[in-house]
């Protein structure tokens, strides 16, 4: 039976494409639970969000308004999406208006932030008035749902590998999504484990935001999201999306990732032109060996590869940085949204056989399709 996608509209006004824009940009590269039918920002009105995000168009288009974006789709979608990812815990003034006008507009409403709409007695009075639902993506389950760790972690026998990084914001979901569909499409059964908001918009089906959790049950979802993907999915491999990074100051949450998961492998996202920490103008990025240094002593795991973020760099500077990487750390290196995740599947099948083995069954499945190829083509 096939899955009816509800279509939605992604509020971003002044932030597509930039680091608080990030959970938009997810939404607009990837999504099994939405056709993304618009984007708002009128910074960019009138552009198409995949040329502008990655220089390749996806035909969903950049409006300058909610009332400029009703007018112009055929119908009203299905929900209202809070796309953007503020470090503040509140919205503006101007920004609760627009969310009141999508319900009376009759649209769903879908927030990522810490400020819960559906808590809010105005946005709760109104979506009863209007009959039209509020989900709040990071309001935790409540407390006799939640898990703290069992150990039960031991028991899972294939690779689990965290994709983690150096600082916020800096594509580490979108290197763990764009593996997550390599591997697939090579016969492997892949689980993606989502650890925030986007993610879970996203549509992947087991993880928590792991930010708006007490700390004690932090680890335990986790685990708990690990063996349920295991346990009932039966996959080949699981991953697990990063948040933040282990040597940030700010958050806790690639401890819990690691202490969670025991990941068998790691692979490091970094953004090597960036000076500073997201949202953090008075911390300096840390390098790249300092934080697998980091993570290899705080886990029993190995970082297996690295993924670059091209933010702010030419693509002389990607290779090069690349070239750099693989001389100086014997570690190889990619740039997932440019060259596309063949390294890093190569470094997993050569640190797991047994996904190498499942590659080389499923080419030789299809071998006699493509042997078959020239010869109808010559008839």
């Amino acid at each position: 039976m096939s899955f009816l996608k509800e279509t939605a509209l992604v509020y971003c006004e002044s932030q597509f494409g930039l680091m608080d824009g990030k959970t938009t940009a997810g939404l607009v590269r990837h999504s099994e639970t939405y056709t993304i039918v618009g984007v708002i920002d009128s910074a960019l009105a009138g552009k198409d969000a995949g040329e502008e995000l990655d220089g390749i168009r996806n035909g969903i288009p950049i409006f300058a308004s909610l009332e400029g974006a009703l007018d112009d789709l055929l119908t009203i979608p299905n929900c209202y999406i809070y796309g953007k990812a503020p470090l503040e815990a509140c919205i503006p003034h101007e920004e609760r208006l627009l969310v009141l006008e999508a319900m009376q507009n009759g649209m769903n409403i879908v927030n990522g932030l810490h400020q819960f709409f559906s808590d809010d007695r105005e946005f709760a009075a109104m979506a009863t008035q209007c009959n039209v639902t509020i989900q709040d993506v990071r309001k935790p389950p409540s407390l006799e749902d939640l898990h703290v760790f069992t150990g039960n972690i031991a028991a899972v026998n294939i690779p689990v590998i965290a994709v983690l990084g150096t600082d916020c914001a800096c594509g580490k979901m979108t290197t763990a999504v764009e593996l997550n569909e390599a591997l697939k499409i090579l016969g492997i059964k892949s689980m993606m484990i989502a650890t925030g908001q986007t993610s879970l918009m996203q549509g992947f089906r087991y993880g928590a935001a792991i930010d708006a959790l007490v700390s004690q049950f932090v680890i335990g979802e986790i685990e708990n999201a690990v063996v349920q993907a295991f346990e009932q999915e039966q996959p080949d491999i699981i991953l697990i999306e990063g948040q933040s990074a282990l040597s940030h100051p700010a958050f806790m949450g690639s401890f819990g990732i690691l202490k969670g998961s025991m990941p068998d492998g790691v692979i490091l996202q970094h953004p090597p032109a960036r000076a500073f920490r997201c949202d953090f103008p008075l911390l300096a990025m840390p390098n790249v060996e300092t934080e697998i240094q980091l993570i290899e002593a705080m886990a029993q795991t190995k970082v297996l590869a690295i993924a670059l973020s091209h933010e702010d760099m030419t693509n002389l500077q990607v290779e090069a940085t690349i070239e750099d990487y693989e001389q100086r750390l014997q570690l190889p290196t990619t740039d997932v949204l440019n060259d596309g995740c063949q390294k890093l599947v190569d470094a997993l099948a050569k640190q797991f056989p047994t996904l190498n083995q499942i590659i080389k069954r499923k080419s030789l499945e299809i071998l006699p399709l493509l042997q078959i190829e020239p010869v109808l083509m010559s008839l």
